[in-house]
């Protein structure tokens, strides 16, 4: 049996680094090799020659232009890449906001993942508070991060909090100043039955 899990969330929650820090513990938990699948690693030199091409701005990955044109190639091609690695029997962590695809509940969607039975689903939604997400995106100074802040009004309305049904099977985590103990459950949560 292989995991697919994904930490979803906006940015600034700390999706990268919880990966990041949970992934050696999930290998060891679960015995099976992990490949880490982060969006931004992935896709983030093509988006920026794409924008830059398109728009002259290359760091230009929240205007509508990318929203509308870009955005769903790449996480498409994002789940097909976790897929491939499925099928080859490496477990997967897949780190991208997802936000759209946890609420319309893709992420649990075997069919539309293209996954079959064998594959355990977990979805991480990392969150902290607005204030706090704005200020860890202003101080980690990404020149991605230009467009979101510029336009942080029109940005924040985008910003979208599971509730009702779609909190059923995810895990939430707040990421703000997270305990060991924290840590210690949420592994628990991913790798039990």
């Amino acid at each position: 049996m292989t995991h697919l899990v994904f930490f979803c969330g906006h940015a600034g929650t700390g999706k990268t680094t919880l990966a990041k820090r949970l992934f050696p513990r999930l290998m060891r938990a679960t015995g099976e090799p992990f490949c880490l699948l982060d969006k931004d690693t992935l896709y983030g030199g093509y988006s920026a020659a794409a924008m830059g091409a398109l728009t002259g701005d290359p760091n230009d990955r929240d205007s509508p232009l990318f929203l509308q044109h870009l955005r769903d190639p790449e996480y498409r091609a994002l789940i097909d890449t976790a897929r491939e690695n499925l099928e080859l029997g490496v477990s997967v962590a897949v780190v991208a906001p997802l936000s759209r695809e946890v609420r319309d509940g893709r992420l649990f969607d075997r069919q539309w993942l293209g996954i079959g039975d064998t594959v355990t689903i977990r979805v991480v939604w990392v969150q902290v508070t607005e204030d706090v997400a704005h200020a860890r995106i202003v101080a980690r100074g990404n020149p991605n991060d230009a467009y979101k802040l510029a336009h942080w009004d029109e940005y924040r309305q985008r910003r979208f909090v599971p509730s009702g049904d779609q909190c059923r099977d995810l895990l939430r985590f707040d990421n703000s100043a997270p305990s060991n103990e924290a840590y210690d459950e949420l592994l628990a949560r991913l790798v039990s039955s």
